[in-house]
């Protein structure tokens, strides 16, 4: 087990360009195993570099926050806050990605714990949503280490590799407002 104390999260900056390049490709084929594949147009400092300042831009208008997650100054993973819905409703969808050689070592249970510090804190964020594939057991353990509970299901949601898949809906509000 690691020292997850030195795990730290930070705004996507373009000082992270090469890097972040790096962290895609060598995890491209294990995040597609999760995730819809991303164009192969994405792998390249230019579109690295322009999905960095939207992400900027993004935060600046309270759209979304992404971050890099590193372990030493290591990329171990990104987390993202996506779709954030004020005011009335002040939530966010949550996302993350852990690279293979850290998946299964409880990365991602610290790496999200630390973005509901962040969300339920300096974002004062009331909810937060994901949703997840049935199969996806280890991140539906992450979700339920950090408190998420499961709300609904959604049979045949997602077409993922030419078949069809289950959603799962997780919430995790903020406890502090007694909500």
């Amino acid at each position: 087990m690691s020292d997850f104390n030195h795990i730290q999260l930070h705004p996507l900056a373009s000082a992270d360009t090469h890097e972040l390049l790096a962290f895609e490709l060598e995890n491209r084929r294990y995040f597609e195993t999760w995730v819809a594949a991303r164009a192969p147009s994405y792998y390249s400092l230019e579109a690295i570099a322009a999905v960095i300042e939207q992400a900027q831009r993004e935060r600046q208008q309270d759209l979304s926050h992404q971050y890099l997650a590193r372990h030493d100054g290591q990329i171990v993973g990104r987390v993202n806050l996506t779709a954030v819905t004020r005011p009335y409703f002040n939530k966010a969808q949550l996302g993350y990605r852990v690279g293979e050689k850290f998946g299964g070592r409880g990365y991602a249970t610290r790496i999200v714990a630390l973005l509901l510090e962040e969300a339920f804190g300096k974002l004062d964020l009331w909810r937060l949503e994901t949703t997840i594939q049935p199969q996806n057991l280890g991140s539906i353990a992450v979700m339920q280490r950090n408190g998420f509970n499961q709300y609904g299901r959604a049979e045949k949601a997602m077409l993922f590799q030419q078949e069809w898949s289950d959603l799962l809906y997780f919430e995790r509000r903020n406890e502090r407002l007694g909500i």
